[in-house]
């Protein structure tokens, strides 16, 4: 008789080698469940890759100093700025792309994606320029004591003067996330990520012929693997493999096209420009108090933005199916893949919320020896965590809004729960209401929490349906 005891297993390691391959490219019919699966599961992998840099460039600083910790905490939050533009960009990219491949029109989903790059370069030129020139006045800006000012100006030169890694490897990727190629993006994070993993010590540290750069060393490493992982995307996207083939003796700038992606984008800039800068002034907020309790603050979004990115890729599944399915004309279908992904999201953060709960200690320990940043590092990721179930569903149907288009409402929301509720609240809570850096912690928690609910009562109103690309 034959044994058909590992038929379930074997059939659920071979759906999973599919997902990860990316055999699935028509998510407009069959199971919705499947759809979720084959596109979620290389774009969690992806989040987790993109999460790796944080977690890796902060491993080996921590190593370094405290000073260094704070440097790149306060840098990272100027590279949010970047990333708010990237993620802007990558929104019209991906909502348009998705649109056009639910109505059968790949060569029209690749003019836009060209476009879309066009707009990329240029905006990255412009904070190379102030980067370079201006790294000193940034970092004082952002509340710099003068130690880490001067240890930091050449690791800020380095990563924004850069930054056209960044936004390329975030476009690209939506470009393929919108024409349902995920594992493309997976690929070229992984390529990336392990060039950083492997550079990352040996600039730090110098190795062989190489000396030791340290801070700066870090910045170079980080840069590399990004440009790398560019190049792999840019072949890709050329080739004669990829959905969406751009052919550069075809490719023309059209303005009007232009236009109207950038009409798109800066909806979605605008939205994650308020998040950023909200997340800015919680920095200097956070920096009155000391580089422990700045240290420990960085160590703490590090690790959530290990957690966090991941459930991005859920997002992002459902950003692609509520385009493709729009595009196709199931507004329907659309919408019930939102409600399941938002499911799973809430399964998978409240899971991980429970852990950091239990070992807040432990987890921030692994990144630093110092106890006071490990102290505040633990309170912050305690407290933040308290609203992971909550942020599960805000995340979800905010990416929901976005793929379909719907820009508008999702940047009005985060306008009201993170400017207007979040930052006076941390700031009231920390300061005039003496609860210190706790009080920042809590109204992050709250602020979230406050985002979900509101964007689960719109969502359901309906009007993201009838939005056109």
């Amino acid at each position: 008789m034959r044994d058909t005891t590992q038929t379930p297993l074997l059939k659920g390691l071979k759906t999973l080698l599919n997902a990860v391959k990316g055999k699935e490219k028509d998510f407009t019919q069959g199971s919705i469940r499947w759809a979720i699966f084959m596109l979620a599961v290389p774009m969690i992998l992806e989040m987790l890759m993109e999460s790796l840099f944080a977690v890796v460039d902060i491993f080996y600083v921590g190593k370094i100093s405290v000073t260094a910790v704070a440097t790149v905490a306060l840098i990272e939050s100027v590279m949010m700025i970047v990333f708010a533009i990237a993620i802007g960009l990558s929104i019209s990219a991906t909502a348009t792309v998705a649109r056009r491949i639910g109505e059968k029109k790949p060569e029209a989903a690749a003019e836009a994606a060209f476009q879309t790059l066009v707009i990329a370069i240029c905006a990255s030129i412009v904070f190379s320029a102030v980067g370079i020139l201006f790294a000193k006045e940034i970092l004082q800006l952002m509340g710099g004591e003068p130690t880490l000012v001067e240890e930091g100006r050449s690791y800020t030169m380095i990563i924004l003067g850069g930054n056209v890694t960044v936004m390329l490897l975030f476009l690209i990727n939506a470009i393929f996330r919108g024409a349902g190629d995920a594992t493309l993006a997976m690929r070229a994070l992984i390529l990336a990520n392990g060039l950083n993993l492997l550079l990352d010590p040996i600039f730090i540290f110098g190795f062989g012929p190489v000396p030791a750069m340290g801070l700066e060393g870090a910045a170079i490493a980080t840069t590399m693997g990004r440009a790398i992982g560019v190049i792999y995307q840019v072949y890709i996207l050329t080739g004669a493999t990829s959905k969406i083939r751009i052919i550069w003796a075809k490719v023309r700038i059209n303005i009007h096209l232009i236009g109207q992606l950038i009409k798109m984008s800066l909806g979605g800039i605008g939205q994650f420009m308020i998040g950023t800068l909200s997340w800015l002034f919680l920095v200097k907020i956070s920096a009155a108090f000391g580089s422990e309790v700045l240290a420990g603050y960085a160590i703490a979004f590090r690790i959530i933005m290990f957690t966090i990115l991941p459930s991005w890729g859920l997002s992002n599944a459902a950003a692609t199916l509520v385009g493709q399915n729009l595009g196709a004309g199931q507004p329907d279908r659309a919408e019930a893949s939102v409600w399941k992904c938002a499911r799973y999201n809430v399964i998978f953060l409240g899971a991980v919320s429970i852990v950091f709960i239990v070992g807040a200690e432990f987890f921030v320990a692994l990144f630093s020896d110092n106890a006071e940043a490990v102290h505040y590092g633990a309170l912050a990721l305690r407290y933040i965590c308290c609203g992971y179930v909550f942020f599960a569903y805000g995340m979800v149907i905010g990416q929901a809004f976005n793929g379909a288009g719907d820009v508008k409402t999702p940047t009005l929301l985060n306008f009201i729960c993170y400017w207007i509720l979040e930052v006076p609240l941390a700031y009231l809570l920390a300061k005039p209401l003496g609860m210190g850096p706790k009080g920042i912690f809590i109204a992050i928690a709250a602020s979230i929490s406050i985002l979900a609910v509101i964007s689960i009562l719109v969502f359901k109103r309906g009007k993201w349906k009838t939005v056109k690309v």
